[in-house]
């Protein structure tokens, strides 16, 4: 692959996880002073590393796939992970100390976080019984990581990007470096772009030229998904997300992707997504159907009120079993009974598995929204969820928007059954 050759150079990493000698005892090495932060029992230190807490819940996430991953492989040769862009080793420490790595490669480019990331994880034994290297940091460019193990042929299970802004410049060269079958846990904190702000930087970063849209924080998912879908196609292989998170300090989307070899599937979800500003209808086509984009409120007519996204992934965000999974390890860990960062694991999981239904379009819709177009106060979102379930529609609430509901039910007949609600309440009175 001349990409990945152009990030080549001359002499090969020093590091192998394979290194043929006895285990030298680990020293620890010292850290600049900080306050101890700790993280579902495990401790560490951030230092002058950029550091959130509030992403200690997309860290959680990570941990509870890659444990269930590791279940899936065979017993020899264990979990292997690349944390691309490590900073202070956090997610470094979890994988191995949580999720049961056999091996974690923790990269940062810089070279100052050094003695931090070595002091993080110099708690877990740096060769396993066997004389086997359990974990290796480095500082150099992710590219450059990520194109010597595939051109030595060394292959991960699990390979985390966490990426700051639109930075897709590493998305191909981290889908070569999986094993078939792998995760790719990749990263956005663009919220311009996914707003429709930025439409050419969208385009440029991930093949999506990206309007205004009132789901934007969703549609942040789906171009992201979509950027990864792009390239994983271009090197023939296919993608399918496993569950999509978005937080809004920052912003922070990240999405778990499993990776295969395969075709891009002629009815792949990769389309286009609309919206009206007129009615506020949204809709997707496939690129067949682009030459036929209109809205039924303005009867097939060319108008400036329908805005469109795309090349979108339009599928499900969250594959359903997979996030079942994670739910009850969680439970079995005891994680779900406790809140990190005052976001209720269990009720975000539960919220996934109810997003993750196949049969939910593209994108949420507001309450606030309802209340303007209906000329009303909005009902209550239980009330509603409950009232277009019994229709026979499927609703659920959002994890991204905590005043919307998901749902296949137009918007249009959603006004109408909020406002015999409030007429049923108001009766009652």
């Amino acid at each position: 692959m001349a990409a990945i050759a152009a990030f080549s150079v001359c002499s090969p990493l020093p590091l192998s996880p394979r290194p043929g000698r006895p285990p030298i005892p680990p020293r620890r090495p010292t850290a600049p002073a900080n306050t101890l932060e700790a993280e579902r029992g495990v401790e560490f230190e951030t230092g002058d590393s950029f550091f959130r807490r509030e992403s200690a819940v997309g860290r959680d996430l990570g941990v509870l796939s890659a444990a269930l991953h590791r279940r899936s492989l065979p017993p020899a040769g264990g979990l292997r992970v690349l944390d691309a862009m490590c900073g202070c080793g956090v997610r470094s420490l979890r994988y191995l100390a949580q999720a049961g790595a056999a091996f974690v490669w923790a990269n940062d480019a810089s070279e100052g976080c050094r003695p931090l990331i070595l002091s993080n994880l110099s708690g877990h034994p740096r060769f396993s019984p066997q004389g086997d290297r359990s974990w290796v940091v480095t500082h150099l460019d992710a590219n450059r990581v990520l194109a010597e193990n595939y051109l030595r042929k060394e292959f991960f299970d699990l390979v985390d990007v966490d990426s700051f802004g639109s930075d897709s410049s590493f998305m191909r060269l981290a889908i070569s470096t999986i094993r078939k079958g792998g995760l790719l846990y990749v990263t956005s904190t663009d919220g311009y772009s996914s707003g429709g702000h930025r439409p050419h930087c969208s385009l440029a970063s991930y093949g999506a030229y990206v309007r205004p849209m009132p789901f934007s924080n969703e549609v942040g998912l789906r171009m992201l998904i979509g950027g990864a879908l792009r390239e994983a196609a271009a090197l023939g292989y296919r993608i399918s997300p496993l569950f999509s998170f978005y937080s809004y300090h920052g912003p922070v989307f990240r999405v778990m992707l499993q990776v295969d070899r395969g075709q891009l599937h002629e009815k792949s979800r990769y389309g286009f997504i609309s919206y009206c500003h007129g009615c506020g209808n949204s809709q997707t086509f496939s690129w067949e159907e682009l030459g036929q984009i209109s809205c039924a409120c303005r009867k097939g007519e060319i108008s400036k009120s329908v805005v469109v996204s795309g090349p979108l992934w339009t599928g499900p965000l969250h594959d359903v079993t997979y996030v079942t999974d994670m739910l009850q390890l969680a439970t079995e860990w005891g994680w779900v009974c406790t809140n990190a960062n005052e976001v209720d694991l269990e009720k975000l999981l539960n919220q996934m598995i109810g997003e993750g239904d196949p049969r939910l379009p593209p994108g949420y819709i507001k309450l606030d929204e309802i209340a303007s177009r209906g000329k009303m106060n909005s009902p209550p979102l239980s009330t509603l969820i409950n009232t277009l379930q019994k229709e026979g529609y499927v609703a659920s609430r959002s994890h991204i928007a905590p005043n919307a509901i998901k749902t296949n039910c137009p918007i249009a007949e959603c006004i109408q059954f909020a406002r015999r609600i409030r007429c049923s309440t108001s009766n009652r009175r």
